[in-house]
């Protein structure tokens, strides 16, 4: 989304300039690169005052707090202000500078604390970034009585006990999903999330890592499945966070058909925006609200009422690209957007899974041949099934036998690259081995070691 003060207010005067934000991203190898972004929820550690294990509140002394001590590093970090709902302004966020640049701090509605990292040439370096921030946090939210855990969903919180971040944006989605979804509140305070973004070369190789990527959405959803847990108990899901996504806005999130069509293009998939409902504009810093308006029409001239006398510019449809949430989301780039956030180790292995299937040309056909020996009804119905039985979930000739087919793809797609990154892929390997997934470790830990108490998994899962 746009900072306030950096919209793009150009007019738009025809299709081909959407098709054109998008196709900015087409990208030679050389310039290929891994962004990854990881979610954790942060949690009172026991014996600093409050209540332990509640989330932080924005202020006083919570996640404000937080930003304005790891931003004291100015060559590092600049502020990033909300002031839609408070007019001193907020700060919501930080932006990378210098060391950090194409890097940034954010915030998800309750406080989930983000790092979106920088375009990095190897995973090794993205092993290193995330370390990297664990480290930055740590010392800063302990000094504060905080520490952090990347879990799929909140463990032990109700919803209704978790804080909201002062942000416009959220203010808007927060009155709008109940008309949409029974559970876009939960998605919004109580569930995190691990992507990597990946480029594509030109057109006809994005619409191939489309296919690939959404198909095989659902087995990375299983292989990293971590969050068995509601208020404090077990749940009857192994990635809570999946199922929250079944009833959230469906009409702006999962897996669109016409996305695995042989002829998907750029022009697809802004078809198939035009008609995603709108949840703002902004102008002049200010957002107003645009909830359930529609796009398209505001383009034909034939805008709802708050749109009045107001001009569609590219600024808008870039912001309005941030607002769809299939499972993976095309801008100028590619977001896998299907697994819970996890270990540090798995949530590398989930950026060294697409990284193999996705950068290397021999795996990227040979993942392409897979997927099409099942009809794309199949991964639909699997997306359905993950959330309760994750890698026990049926599939045709058995999902565990084919996560190995595709973990054997991704190796091979990791070795072709000469970087020593395949190592990183072994707890995925091991899952699919017959391991547990995170989600069934945390489930034994709570039936004995625990005995039924699940606050240690915020101190066990800690980073």
């Amino acid at each position: 989304m746009s900072n306030p003060g950096e919209e793009n207010d150009t007019p738009i005067r025809q299709r081909a300039e959407l098709i054109g934000i998008l196709a900015r991203g087409c990208k030679p190898r050389e310039d290929w690169r891994i962004g990854t972004e990881h979610e954790k929820f942060g949690f009172r550690l026991p014996g600093h005052g409050g209540t332990a294990f509640m989330p932080p509140p924005f202020r006083p002394d919570g996640i404000e707090a937080l930003l304005q001590a790891i931003g004291r590093d100015e060559a590092a970090w600049s502020p990033i202000m909300d002031d839609a709902i408070e007019p001193a302004g907020a700060l919501i966020g930080l932006k990378g500078q210098g060391p950090e640049k194409g890097s940034s701090i954010s915030l998800e509605p309750a406080g989930q604390f983000e790092l979106s990292g920088g375009p990095l040439r190897t995973l090794h370096e993205t092993r290193d970034e995330m370390a990297a921030h664990f480290e930055s946090v740590r010392g800063p939210a302990e000094a504060l009585g905080y520490g952090f855990a990347p879990i799929g969903f909140q463990p032990l919180v109700p919803r209704d006990q978790m804080p909201w971040m002062p942000k416009g944006r959220y203010a808007i989605m927060r009155r709008h999903m109940p008309r949409v979804g029974k559970l876009g509140l939960d998605m919004m305070t109580r569930t995190c999330t691990v992507q990597v973004n990946l480029d594509f070369a030109d057109e006809a190789d994005m619409a191939r890592k489309m296919r690939v990527s959404l198909a095989l959405q659902p087995l990375a959803t299983a292989l990293l499945a971590n969050s068995p847990f509601v208020d404090g108990k077990p749940n009857g899901y192994l990635s809570n966070r999946a199922r929250i996504w079944t009833d959230t806005d469906n009409t702006r999130s999962g897996m669109p058909m016409q996305f695995f069509e042989g002829d998907f293009s750029f022009d697809a998939y802004v078809d198939w925006l035009l008609d995603v409902p709108m949840y703002f504009v902004m102008r002049n810093g200010r957002m107003i609200d645009a909830a359930g308006c529609s796009f398209r029409d505001w383009m034909g001239g034939r805008p709802a009422p708050v749109l009045e006398g107001l001009e569609p510019t590219l600024g808008d449809f870039e912001d309005h690209l941030t607002t769809a949430f299939p499972d993976v989301r095309l801008k100028q780039f590619l977001e896998m957007r299907g697994a819970d956030a996890g270990s540090p180790e798995m949530m590398l292995a989930q950026s060294a899974l697409w990284v193999g299937l996705l950068y290397d040309d021999a795996a990227l056909h040979a993942a392409e041949k897979l997927v099409r020996e099942h009809p794309w009804s199949a991964y639909a119905d699997l997306r359905a099934a993950v959330p309760t039985d994750a890698m026990n979930a049926a599939f045709p000739g058995g999902l565990r036998p084919f996560a190995r087919r595709v973990l054997s793809i991704a190796a091979d797609g990791l070795l072709a690259r000469g970087l020593g990154e395949r190592p990183y892929l072994a707890p995925l390997e091991a899952i699919a081995d017959g391991a547990p997934t995170q989600a069934e470790h945390w489930l034994e830990r709570y039936r004995t070691v625990w005995s039924g108490d699940v606050t240690p998994i915020f101190t066990e899962a800690r980073v």
